[in-house]
């Protein structure tokens, strides 16, 4: 049931909100929610075991250090007590809130987990210096993309279709704060007088799906063919 789902969602973003308020409290400085942390000048700064020296080309010397401390290692930190916490609380909850879901179906959320993290985990360490630089475009295509599926699938075509149904307009809102995070990443406000007037283009992708989603209608783009043939 969508009810028992959203408990899910509001679980799982208190259990990544506790850890990574918990990360950044015990990250230097402790009991502080900056981070100090060497500065990042270049791609490989983040692939410093690269460039481990080889005297006389004959052994190699293993004797780097993370370079951009603690933007490395923060994230796995941050997955593991994200895992933690899964374990400590999530059991407990899915078990009182999810009384419409299926015994077997109860704890998908978990398993799902159990994939994702292990998955993300090595995305870290493999392309972690490339995720640090494109994660605010990666954020903004994937908004763009998963907003036209879900309105896509929901057949959306009608900003009256939203306001029928409130679970419809807590996913558009959702994608909304995912572009807008996108955007002020990569402006970063250093100019609030430019950057904050492109906020306004966040309503711009979902308002475009519904100006053009009854032109592009598969079932008329097939009659008018018809038609014509």
């Amino acid at each position: 049931r969508s009810s028992s789902a959203l408990l899910q969602h509001l679980t799982a973003l208190l259990e990544c909100g506790v850890a990574a308020v918990v990360t950044l409290l015990l990250s230097d400085p402790v009991g502080s929610l900056h981070i100090r942390s060497c500065r990042v000048k270049k791609l490989s700064d983040w692939y410093t075991m690269l460039y481990n020296p080889s005297p006389d080309y004959i052994t190699t010397v293993h004797c780097t250090h993370e370079a951009v401390y603690p933007l490395y290692t923060i994230v796995f930190i941050y997955y593991a007590f994200c895992l933690v916490l899964m374990m400590l609380l999530r059991p407990l909850l899915v078990k009182k809130i999810a009384c419409g879901l299926g015994r077997s179906d109860r704890f998908k959320s978990i398993y799902a987990a159990l994939y994702f993290f292990p998955i993300l985990t090595v995305l870290q360490a493999v392309g972690g210096g490339l995720l640090y630089y494109a994660f605010p475009y990666i954020i903004l295509v994937l908004s763009l993309v998963t907003l036209a599926v879900y309105m896509s699938a929901s057949e959306v075509e009608f900003f009256k279709d939203l306001l029928v149904r409130k679970k419809r307009l807590v996913v558009l809102f959702s994608h909304w704060l995912l572009h807008a995070y996108g955007i002020i990443s990569i402006s970063k406000l250093d100019k609030l007088e430019q950057d904050l007037p492109l906020l306004a283009l966040v309503p711009a992708p979902a308002l475009f799906y519904l100006m053009t989603a009854k032109y592009t209608e598969p079932s008329r783009i097939l009659s008018e063919g018809g038609n014509g043939h």
